[in-house]
């Protein structure tokens, strides 16, 4: 396969007259999966952490520059993206406060914002991502994220493709172990001494405990659709720190009188050329430097292109551009609507996965939770666009006898919590009526006093 091209992410389906996954089904699965893994995870996991084709390339001949230079456009998308979409943490509450108590409280446990960022970047590299679910050690609900190549879902082949079973493993000392959820057991299985699975224990929910969360439907890496253009940038920046180096050992070429070959030995250490008078007369000495054809022009064309292509692509700007600090207002917001409309697709997809992430974890009975408590749960989502106060504060000042206060508040980036903001307006606004009402009150009695 070119190394430029990705292979598609597949699913993993099972029809329903397949009650349980036996172990010629669970091997063809991880097979498959681990063919996944090879084509497709694998390059968008090297893509992210820089690790790109031209570094695998034949070595040329040891007298020409060989430069390998690699701008990991990949990372600078996938962090650019989620600095974006989750750099403003996801707000997760409830109106009923027992549910918002208790949410609270389990993702203070679980470090759930961290958890949300790493998800939703894993989301990015590959695609998609999962969540797993468990009763930890302390006899509280657990919830940690996946990468794709750790694990897989297993779906039914029905329209709505309904999960079936969830498989996590890993190879230790060349032993693979994991695990099989379905909607009551963990089964867990190892291949020493041929594949086998074990009797399975009630895992405590009343669904699958693990979420697939994906980027986009097609469940595409954010950066896969520019990764051919991505190696054209780094090749033609290869190639081009290559002719600075060919500019730099050029070779000195003589014309006329002759050079004596002892003195010209080791040639391309030397770099110098000589060439005889036809008549050896010695007349036309010609002694300089033999240049190469420029295409530096060229080069700085195609660059730029790539790298426009690259951003335009992917959807994602580029806030290093020279221009983009001086943008303010609704002109900075034009340029990062692409972002923006992204974004908005991925906060659908994540909001989806979070339904389904409190619905299974309430169904669990030490949560004293009824199953259907999340549909109570309320997210908010926050694009972290840059902040100018001054003119948010303009803004929400203008809109005074237009809107309601709450909804001015919004308009304050520096207001997290608006209903909490109202609450300490409220209670500055009683002080300092008891305060005037005191002040009022000191003045009579003084005003008293002096007249007596």
């Amino acid at each position: 396969m070119n190394a430029y091209i990705i292979k598609p992410d597949t699913i993993f389906n099972l029809s329903d007259d397949k009650d349980i996954i036996n172990i010629e089904v669970l091997n063809g699965l991880i097979t498959k999966h681990k063919s996944l893994i090879t084509d497709r995870y694998k390059k968008l996991y090297d893509a992210y952490i820089g690790d790109y084709p031209i570094l695998h390339q034949a070595d040329k001949e040891t007298y020409k520059p060989d430069n390998r230079v690699v701008v990991n456009f990949a990372k600078y998308i996938v962090d650019t993206f989620n600095g974006f979409f989750i750099g403003v943490p996801i707000k997760v509450s409830s109106k009923k406060k027992e549910i918002d108590d208790y949410i609270n409280l389990l993702d203070k446990y679980n470090d759930q914002d961290d958890n949300n960022a790493e998800l939703s970047k894993i989301c990015s590299v590959f695609g998609k991502g999962y969540e797993l679910y468990f009763n930890d050690d302390y006899g509280n609900l657990g919830i940690t994220y996946l990468d794709p190549r750790e694990g897989f879902m297993v779906y039914d082949e029905s329209t709505v493709q309904k999960p079936r079973y969830f498989v996590t493993y890993q190879i230790v000392d060349e032993v693979m172990r994991g695990y099989i959820y379905d909607k009551t057991y963990k089964y867990e299985f190892n291949d020493k001494g041929g594949l086998h699975v074990f009797n399975g224990v009630e895992h405590g929910f009343n669904d699958i405990p693990a979420t697939e969360f994906i980027e986009n439907e097609e469940r595409m890496s954010i950066f896969e659709s520019t990764y051919s253009l991505i190696n054209a940038y780094n090749k033609a920046m290869s190639e081009k720190a290559n002719d600075v180096d060919y500019f730099a050992d050029a070779y000195l070429k003589i014309l006329g009188p002759k050079v004596e070959d002892s003195d010209l030995v080791h040639i391309r250490d030397n770099r110098t050329i000589n060439f005889e008078s036809m008549d050896g007369s010695g007349d036309g000495i010609v002694v300089d430097f033999m240049s190469k054809p420029n295409a530096d022009a060229t080069q700085e064309n195609l660059i730029n292109r790539l790298e426009r292509l690259i951003f335009q692509n992917s959807m994602v700007a580029n806030i290093n551009d020279e221009n983009f600090g001086t943008s303010s207002g609704i002109a900075l917001r034009y340029k990062l609507l692409s972002m923006s409309n992204l974004a908005k697709a991925k906060e659908r997809k994540f909001t989806s996965g979070m339904n389904r992430r409190y619905r299974v974890l309430f169904s669990n009975a030490i949560t004293h939770r009824s199953e259907n408590d999340w549909l109570e749960v309320e997210y908010k989502f926050t694009q972290n666009y840059p902040a100018n106060l001054l003119e948010e504060a303009q803004t929400a000042a203008q809109l005074s006898g237009i809107v309601s206060h709450e909804t001015q508040l919004s308009f304050i980036s520096a207001v997290e919590d608006t209903n909490a903001e109202m609450e300490r307006i409220k209670k500055e606004d009683e002080n300092d009526m008891v305060e005037t009402e005191n002040r009022i009150f000191q003045n009579n009695e003084d005003s008293q006093n002096d007249e007596q």
